[in-house]
């Protein structure tokens, strides 16, 4: 069974027989289905129900000779509302199944972004055609959680425009070391000896979450898991209209990376309002925009 599907709401499902039931509940009663050709010459469909706002499962499965469908897998989803621009969205397929992963890179990460991709459908569809190059298209990422927390705001100043200007400096010199610029890598790896110096000084008298306001770090051994930590923007309080589970949806920034998260209410510890900071791990989904390309 799927870990993630207390997130929207199915925290009850603990037995095989009450997952089958479930998959075939949302297998028959789907709102709405997508197909597209696999590599192989499958009929491959997504079938998605809805038990919220913007969340809620996707049962995907293949048709056969006889226009039979045969579920294969079921994903929880959660479909955020915040958009980001990114150039060569590179998307692969995973080994055991036909899902896949999209991965871009994001300067003020400084790593790259690795998400689950939502829409697998428009994908096939673009590869079906030719369209096969990397993707420069718009971004929608949301995730996923299964624990987290609420923590207090610390106090920030607004940022002055010598601040603004090292961070767009330091946003140069990441592209430049990702170029190979040799003298870019110097000054990068002095700036972070010397962060690390300032918080070796400042622990010792204060909590660690009072330094580090957010944060975006990878998880565990799945690519797509991250602890993230940042500030809410938004929260809204959203029900499973099959289950009556209340679910918190909030609109996190951390890093400057605006995104939408989703999780049970039993789950999180403490109350979201807007201010406060969410930390937490989640599991990263994307959905791509791929007509930006067509």
């Amino acid at each position: 069974m799927h870990r993630y599907l207390r997130a929207v709401g199915f925290s009850k499902i603990q037995k095989r027989e009450e997952y089958e039931d479930l998959m075939r509940f949302t297998s028959e009663c789907y709102q709405t289905e997508e197909t597209a050709v696999t590599a192989e010459g499958e009929d491959f469909s997504e079938r998605r129900k809805a038990f919220a706002n913007q969340m809620g499962l996707m049962i995907r499965g293949v048709y056969d000779d006889k226009d039979e469908f045969h579920s294969e897998y079921c994903v929880p989803y959660y479909i955020g509302k915040s958009e980001r621009f990114y150039d060569d969205i590179v998307i692969e397929r995973h080994a055991e199944k036909e899902s896949y992963a999209g991965v871009c890179d994001d300067m003020n990460l400084g790593v790259s972004l690795i998400f689950y991709l939502q829409n697998v459908t428009e994908y096939l569809n673009r590869v079906r055609y030719g369209r096969t190059d990397n993707v420069s298209a718009s971004l929608v990422l949301s995730g996923l959680s299964v624990e987290g927390r609420i923590l207090m705001p610390v106090y920030q100043r607004m940022p002055v425009v010598s601040e603004i200007r090292a961070t767009q400096e330091r946003n140069r010199m990441l592209q430049a070391a990702r170029d190979g610029d040799e003298d870019a890598i110097e000054n990068l790896t002095l700036e972070d000896m010397d962060t690390y110096s300032m918080i070796s000084r400042r622990i010792s008298d204060e909590d660690v979450f009072s330094i580090v306001t957010t944060h975006f770090m990878p998880c565990g051994v799945e690519c797509d898991h991250y602890n993230v930590m940042g500030e809410i923007l938004d929260v809204r309080l959203l029900e499973n209209n099959k289950t009556e589970e209340k679910i918190y949806a909030m609109t996190i920034e951390t890093n400057e990376i605006v995104l939408d998260i989703c999780i049970n209410k039993e789950d999180l510890m403490g109350e979201p309002l807007p201010g406060r900071r969410f930390r937490g791990i989640i599991w990263l989904q994307g959905l791509v925009h791929f007509e930006e390309k067509w």
